[in-house]
Order: C-alpha cells, then structure tokens, then sequence
C-alpha cells in the first residue's frame, strides 16, 4: 500500500491579528472552539485541528494577509453532499457572515462557497 493513502492533514496553524475578532467569526460556523487560550484558539474539523494563534515576536506594522505572497492562498474544507453544502450556506447566512453563495468552481465543476475570514484569509467549503 501507498504511503500516501495512509496520510492525512493532523493539524494547520493560522497566525491572526486578534484572537477575539477570529474566535467570534469562526464559532459563527463551527460552534464554541475546542480549544482556547490567551494566545490561541482550536477547532476540531474531522479529524484536522484547525488552529488560530498570535504571531511569535512582533508582528509587522500593518500587516494583513494576501493571496498573491508566497505562503498559504486559502484552504479548503470538504464536504460530501449538496445538502451539507446547504446547511453551511444557512450557517453563514444566520450569522451574517458575507459569502460568495453557492456556485460552480471552475476547476473541478463542483459545487463550492467562499468567504474571507477577519484576517481576510479565504475559506472555502468544498464538495470533495
């Protein structure tokens, strides 16, 4: 058997400007976090810990997240059916959480939703 086919995603940290403003958005669509403290905040999805933390050190005056810099462009969270894909469009939607609705993503044909966190770090939910 393939090494790969045994692999999976443990963990992925994300460095955010301010704890609060990130566990507000993101409890909107997970629920309370799994985990927290006074410099970070887990959530549980599937088996993948999603984590949300402070810089290390001194973060750079004025810095925001970009797609276009080398590092992360966004990450995805699969999903198995339409109907799963429904209920995280009315999730968004109850908690105002501006989304791009569900469309057709041009790759893979598949049916997709995406939206920019605080930090503006793209999320998106995607049929997998």
């Amino acid at each position: 058997m393939n090494i790969k086919s045994r692999l999976f995603i443990d963990h992925i940290v994300l460095t955010i400007r301010d704890i609060g403003r990130t566990k507000d958005f993101y409890t909107k669509i997970f629920g309370a976090p799994d985990y927290q403290d006074a410099d970070s905040v887990l959530y549980l999805i599937g088996e993948t810990k999603l984590f949300f933390t402070l810089p290390h050190g001194t973060p750079f005056p004025h810095d925001r997240f970009d797609a276009n810099r080398v590092g992360l462009e966004h990450f995805a969270i699969g999903l198995k059916t339409i109907d799963d894909l429904k209920e995280i469009e009315q999730i968004l939607d109850s908690g105002s959480i501006p989304h791009s609705g569900i469309h057709i993503d041009k790759h893979s044909k598949k049916e997709k939703i995406w939206l920019d966190d605080p930090d503006k770090i793209r999320v998106e939910f995607f049929i997998s």
